[in-house]
């Protein structure tokens, strides 16, 4: 009884990650902001979910494959992001500029 209440919260969370990470998307001016935004939000939205999932089913050996998952997504998105994010800041010679305190609302 008390096992689905708790992936149900984990599952909200990992919603209202998601809407914030969308917000970010819209709201963020600048393309490395932008990023930072989806990065983040994507991988603790995936957490969470993945957290819940494990938290509904008690642990197996479906939950050991669940936290494998989660290993390599906490690994490998911050990761990949990084790579676009200097991919970025290598073909834009005005990177580093494009920030100003009037972009900042």
């Amino acid at each position: 009884m008390i096992r689905p209440a708790i992936a149900g919260l984990l599952y909200a969370l990992a919603l209202f990650v998601f809407f914030s990470e969308i917000l970010g998307l819209y709201r963020f001016k600048y393309v490395l902001n932008r990023m930072h935004a989806a990065a983040m939000g994507d991988t603790l939205g995936i957490m969470l979910i993945v957290a819940g999932t494990i938290v509904l089913r008690g642990w197996s050996m479906a939950s050991l494959k669940l936290v494998l998952i989660l290993a390599f997504m906490f690994l490998t998105g911050p990761a990949a992001t990084h790579l676009i994010a200097g991919g970025e800041v290598r073909s834009n010679e005005h990177a580093g500029g494009e920030y100003t305190q009037e972009d900042r609302r």
